[in-house]
């Protein structure tokens, strides 16, 4: 703690003049034990730049003592920002939170769980500054188990076809923006997940940069079933018209499908003089059920989103902003 207080008595002395020319915006859910090194951290990477900075911290709705923490350091440093949402509302709505609120020019989000490392923040702030407008972080070295990569290389395949840019990891949070490739974006940001991808789609120009990736102090909170439906939230968000696809390779596999069968029922019929149907049958309805299921999983995604923006609920509400 008491490295906090020198870098906090050091800051409130000086104090930013004007707006920032970088703003860091740190989602951040019951990380207690965290937040203390992920603020001395990230300040000292960005006071060895000698950039002007503010850290936005937006916690989702904390149950342990992170609003606390978080508030301490607010008290001793005018550069610390916080917002805190009456309950947890997920990722996606704190970053808007988050970007809504930033004055910089250059937009830093990161994951406040320590995975990525504040050290790389030049790197990516440099890249957006030598002309790009995004620096795509990538986990060069993840330290996940397999359970959470292969789902996440499903996904960053399903992305890269559907948004048209080649980048390998649209899934690390670590990142920077040019703050004019940010603002047409912030009506839809916190409604569609992904951000990074978001930007992309509407034509920013893209550079990716390696940054560290540290391995999760507990349970990954990306179960299968949400990675199941970050899934098809990806398939409803940005693949135009999937039903009529899905519609058009149902009915081509089916057809094969039922062509197969037919070829095989037959042979087995000749050669054995028994058809095996119900077995056969059973198969070819399973399988048509599960696609089936597959689609009705799909439209109730597309039916959520439209409620959501009819009723127009608000993304997120706040207890306290600091």
């Amino acid at each position: 703690m008491a490295e906090i207080d020198v870098l906090a008595a050091r800051s409130a002395a000086t104090g930013p003049e004007g707006a920032p020319s970088v703003s860091v915006v740190v989602p951040i859910y019951d990380e207690e034990q965290s937040v203390d090194e992920l603020y001395v951290r990230t300040v000292g990477a960005l006071e060895g730049e000698g950039r002007s900075f503010e850290l936005i911290f937006v916690d989702d709705g904390s149950s342990d003592g992170t609003f606390a923490r978080l508030e301490r350091l607010h008290d001793a440093d005018p550069r610390v920002r916080v917002v805190r949402f009456k309950r947890n509302f997920g990722q996606h709505p704190a970053m808007h939170a988050g970007l809504a609120r930033a004055r910089g020019e250059i937009l830093v989000t990161m994951d406040g769980d320590l995975q990525n490392a504040p050290e790389d923040i030049g790197k990516l702030v440099a890249a957006v500054e030598a002309g790009a407008d995004v620096a795509s972080g990538r986990r060069a070295s993840r330290h996940d188990s397999w359970g959470r990569t292969l789902p996440s290389k499903l996904i960053n395949g399903m992305l890269r076809r559907f948004t048209r840019v080649d980048i390998s990891d649209f899934g690390c949070a670590f990142n920077a923006y040019r703050r004019d490739a940010v603002e047409p974006m912030l009506g839809a940001i916190g409604k569609q997940k992904f951000t990074k991808a978001l930007i992309l789609s509407g034509g920013a120009s893209v550079v990716e940069v390696d940054i560290k990736h540290a391995a999760r102090h507990g349970r990954s909170r990306y179960s299968p079933l949400r990675l199941t439906r970050l899934a098809l939230h990806v398939l409803a968000g940005f693949w135009p018209q999937p039903i009529q696809w899905i519609g058009v390779a149902l009915g081509l596999v089916c057809t094969g499908l039922a062509f197969a069968l037919g070829v095989y029922g037959i042979w087995w019929w000749i050669d054995r003089g028994n058809v095996p149907g119900p077995l056969l049958g059973g198969v070819a309805v399973l399988f048509v059920l599960g696609i089936q299921g597959f689609i009705l999983a799909l439209v109730g995604e597309y039916l959520g989103k439209i409620q959501r923006d009819v009723e127009g609920r608000p993304l997120y509400t706040i207890d306290r902003e600091l």
